[in-house]
């Protein structure tokens, strides 16, 4: 579990890195032409990536499940407020999908243009590192700002702030 935001910056700087590592993957695919592999493969890294993502972060199903009550409330309230579907849930195909398709225009050129010799191919490669890139590292931001949130919460709540200093002189009574 992150308690801290030194600990929250570390898991972030992973998880970009492992984004980077997944996106070159996806290249890899891209420049491979045969019709469906590169699809089949971005499918299949994010249907790895995500799940990974949100482990890490402490954000998988299992994990929220059973987190203590009040941080509980305090994660699926910020994930609510940032708005994703993939923090929290189970990643199907489905959902896969439809996050996909926020890159649509980047897949459907790559899926036009690696067929053009060499050039098509570079592009295309260039495109899925890009869209792949896109999508790992949204995720990632995502899952932080939802942890910051919970951090930042517990802290006013568990921790609150000491009251300011009077300044010299001053008396209350």
């Amino acid at each position: 579990m992150i308690d801290t935001v030194a600990q929250l910056e570390q898991v972030r700087a992973e998880c970009r890195k492992m984004v980077t590592r997944r996106a070159g993957l996806s290249a890899g695919a891209a420049v491979v032409p045969i019709p469906g592999l590169d699809i089949g493969t971005d499918v299949s890294l994010l249907m790895t990536l995500l799940p990974t993502i949100n482990e890490k972060f402490g954000l998988s199903p299992q994990q929220i499940e059973g987190m203590h009550h009040d941080r509980k409330k305090y994660t699926l309230l910020a994930i609510t407020g940032i708005g994703s579907r993939l923090i929290g849930s189970t990643i199907t195909r489905e959902l896969i999908k439809t996050i996909l398709r926020r890159v649509g225009i980047r897949i459907a050129t790559k899926s036009v243009v690696r067929y053009v010799p060499i050039i098509g191919q570079a592009a295309a490669a260039g495109l899925s590192f890009s869209a792949m890139k896109l999508l790992g590292n949204a995720h990632v931001e995502d899952c932080y700002k939802v942890i910051y949130q919970v951090l930042a919460e517990q802290k006013n709540t568990v921790y609150p702030m000491p009251p300011p200093a009077l300044p010299p002189g001053s008396d209350v009574c």
